[in-house]
């Protein structure tokens, strides 16, 4: 659609109507005769000079109903009546009304001074439009509102997408969609949190902010209840919240959810912490809240009224970047604050690897063989006609999700490694179909593997050496790479390096892991 309005260049209302019926299988041929008529890169070819009134309107291509029963009308005398019996016969396509039809349109035109082989061409032309004919009221009112919506879309875009987001809040894929087109109009979408989202998606300095309600799992009660309580003084700490909310209203799913989310991210805490303190979490607000109901003092404060007492968390151990990315998008419905491709983003680069939304206009271009990266969101299997075995797997990349196809027998050797959450490198052929773009896998390799073969060296940057002993326990000895430390000295003027003598396995998912623990300032692959 985006192409054909491209070589339109709508100029007034009609085109936009014409393009709504002309947009469809069939009448869709005609979309670059019309633009090269419009533009005078192609002559109106005149069908018969009594009709070509009806037709300037629409370049001389009979697009509408209404077109098919004028013509009738002027060329062979029909009344309005006969005109729209002969439109449901075309539609129905049954030979014996065709036939009467035909003759009655033939002899009328012949009384009207056409020709009998020109007025049986009209038929004929008329007889293939009339088929898929499009209703030019319907059109007109769909126009209208791509008009209007194309208006709110240019002039406001932060509005109209958050309002669309709002619309479509339970379809967490018309979500991300409406996402990618805010990343690509350069509107930040705001993860969601406690402190600054509400039920709806919201706006504020040419941003987003994504709503509570949209979560999986968080109801629309408890975030009007969280959105009461908080007021217009802000959440000062979790255990701020916990005093604050009621935890019936705010129960351990949606506690979970909010966790998962991020929602409690301003307050400077691991997502694993929190999960792991989840059980004292809510003990500490059910307490607080009967201490309410029971018309207790805060207990929770010291007498100096030093503040609230801090919840005791229990030892927890941090999430990998992709257990926390596959946690955020089971409440998400899609990866928002990062993507598990990420890490890998220095192979995908050297190895020239495309998104999907690149290879989808490529294809357009004439392009069929693609390599494409993607995280495995599901998949599916079903018989085909012979009655092999097929996968039909849906992957994620940062320009949105994607299906391909996996046959029996790779479906057979690699059915067991393609897990939710799982990223891969893939060779595929792809083609346009009327749903879209069908993709086919050719070759799959886990992202993994391949790092492993390619990143063959680790640097850890530290200011001192007091990190060094606990970075390296979380190293995994069984692998091939070189691991070393550089301690930054006098402010970043001089570096000392330290190699360790082990090999260690080296991964992406192990160097962010590292890049996150206290102490260490960068993490390098080489």
């Amino acid at each position: 659609m985006r192409k054909a309005l491209i070589g339109m260049k709508p100029d007034c209302i009609e085109d936009i109507i014409a393009l709504v019926a002309l947009y469809r299988p069939g009448p869709m041929e005609n979309i670059p005769t019309y633009n090269a008529r419009k533009h005078g890169d192609e002559e109106l070819e005149s069908i018969h000079p009594m009709i070509d009134h009806l037709l300037k309107e629409t370049q001389g291509v009979i697009v509408y109903q209404e077109q098919v029963m004028q013509i009738a009308q002027v060329l062979s005398g029909y009344s309005l009546g006969e005109a729209d019996l002969l439109r449901r016969a075309m539609g129905k396509k049954i030979k014996a009304e065709m036939d009467q039809q035909r003759e009655r349109f033939v002899v009328g035109a012949v009384k009207n001074g056409v020709s009998k082989p020109q007025a049986d061409n009209i038929f004929e032309l008329l007889a293939k439009f009339a088929n898929y004919g499009f209703n030019k009221s319907h059109a007109a009112a769909y126009a209208i509102v791509s008009y209007q919506t194309a208006y709110m879309k240019a002039h406001y875009p932060v509005e109209f997408l958050a309002a669309s987001m709002t619309l479509d809040m339970s379809n967490t894929e018309k979500i991300n969609d409406f996402r990618q087109d805010a990343k690509r109009l350069g509107i930040e979408v705001i993860a969601p949190s406690v402190q600054t989202s509400f039920r709806h998606f919201e706006t504020g300095d040419n941003r987003i902010y994504y709503a509570l309600a949209a979560l999986k799992g968080v109801g629309e009660s408890a975030v009007d209840h969280i959105v009461e309580v908080r007021g217009d003084k802000p959440f000062a700490s979790i255990e701020d919240f916990c005093l604050r909310i009621d935890p019936r209203q705010v129960n351990r799913r949606v506690l979970e959810s909010l966790i998962y989310a991020g929602a409690f991210d301003c307050f400077a805490m691991d997502r694993a912490q929190l999960a792991a303190g989840l059980d004292r979490i809510l003990g500490y607000a059910q307490r607080a809240q009967e201490n309410k109901l029971s018309g207790q003092s805060d207990i929770f404060g010291s007498a100096l009224n030093s503040g609230p007492e801090k919840i005791s968390l229990p030892p927890y151990s941090p999430w990998l970047a992709s257990e926390r990315l596959l946690k955020e998008f089971q409440v998400l419905g899609f990866y928002l604050t990062a993507h598990p491709l990420d890490s890998y983003s220095n192979i995908l680069q050297k190895m020239r690897v495309q998104t999907f939304a690149e290879f989808s206009q490529a294809i357009k271009q004439g392009a069929a063989n693609a390599r494409l990266a993607g995280t495995v969101i599901s998949k599916q299997e079903r018989k085909t006609r012979t009655g092999n075995k097929m996968g039909i797997i849906v992957f994620s990349d940062s320009s949105g999700q994607f299906e391909a196809v996996l046959f029996s027998e790779m479906l057979n050797q690699y059915r067991d490694v393609l897990e939710s959450g799982k990223s891969f490198l893939l060779t595929a052929t792809g083609e346009e179909r009327p749903e879209g773009i069908g993709l086919r896998i050719q070759t799959i390799q886990s992202l993994e593997e391949k790092s492993l073969q390619m990143q063959k060296a680790l640097r850890v940057y530290v200011r001192d050496s007091g990190p060094l002993r606990m970075v390296a326990g979380h190293l995994n000895a069984k692998g091939d790479g070189l691991v070393s430390f550089i301690v930054i000295k006098e402010e970043g003027k001089r570096e000392v390096e330290v190699a360790l003598p082990e090999k260690y396995r080296i991964t992406p998912e192990i160097a962010a892991a590292l890049r996150a623990a206290p102490g260490v300032v960068d993490v390098e692959l080489v």
